[in-house]
């Protein structure tokens, strides 16, 4: 592996890795204010994402890097005040996890590549459960969209920094 791809896999497992620490972040504002019926789902997909953090924290090392820390706390896209607002928010998390897992498998290759194509097959499935129904392209935000809703640009390298900059300053 060149010296240039191993800089873009180990951009990749970090700004996965900041997916996953605003995801286990967000969980616990959705477990605060779930219904009583969805609460053992919320607490599975906090799991897995605990799981997720985890592993990419291995990753990073593996790969000579220090994982990036989590935020003491993280903005979320809008108010969760009630039941509702907390399914839709775990939504929104899945969908964000995808998409940097979905970076991930461009720039990864082997046994890394196959455990991020799980990762975001897994946030996608979480995602459609939360939401009950599924976009086209989970984790490829400018394919699921018609061009100007969710970005629009095809480009993976543009989507690469988008989801890496909106996971680190925007995600719950």
């Amino acid at each position: 592996m060149s010296d240039q791809a191993k800089a873009g896999e180990l951009t990749a497992v970090q700004a996965a890795l900041s997916a996953e620490h605003a995801a286990v972040y967000g969980y616990g504002v959705v477990g605060g204010r779930i219904g009583a019926g969805r609460l053992a789902e919320a607490r599975s997909a906090y799991d897995a994402h605990r799981a997720g953090r985890d592993a990419l924290a291995r990753a990073v090392r593996d790969l000579g890097g220090e994982p990036v820390a989590a935020s003491a706390a993280y903005a979320l896209p809008f108010a969760v005040t009630d039941s509702a607002t907390a399914v839709r928010l775990a939504a929104e998390l899945e969908d964000r996890v995808a998409d940097v897992y979905s970076d991930l498998v461009r720039a990864s290759s082997g046994a890394r590549r196959g455990s991020a194509a799980g990762a975001l097959r897994e946030a996608a499935v979480r995602a459609v459960r939360w939401r009950g129904e599924s976009v086209a392209f989970p984790g490829l935000a400018e394919r699921g969209a018609p061009l100007g809703e969710a970005g629009g640009s095809a480009s993976p390298s543009a989507s690469a920094s988008a989801s890496a900059s909106a996971s680190a300053s925007a995600t719950p």
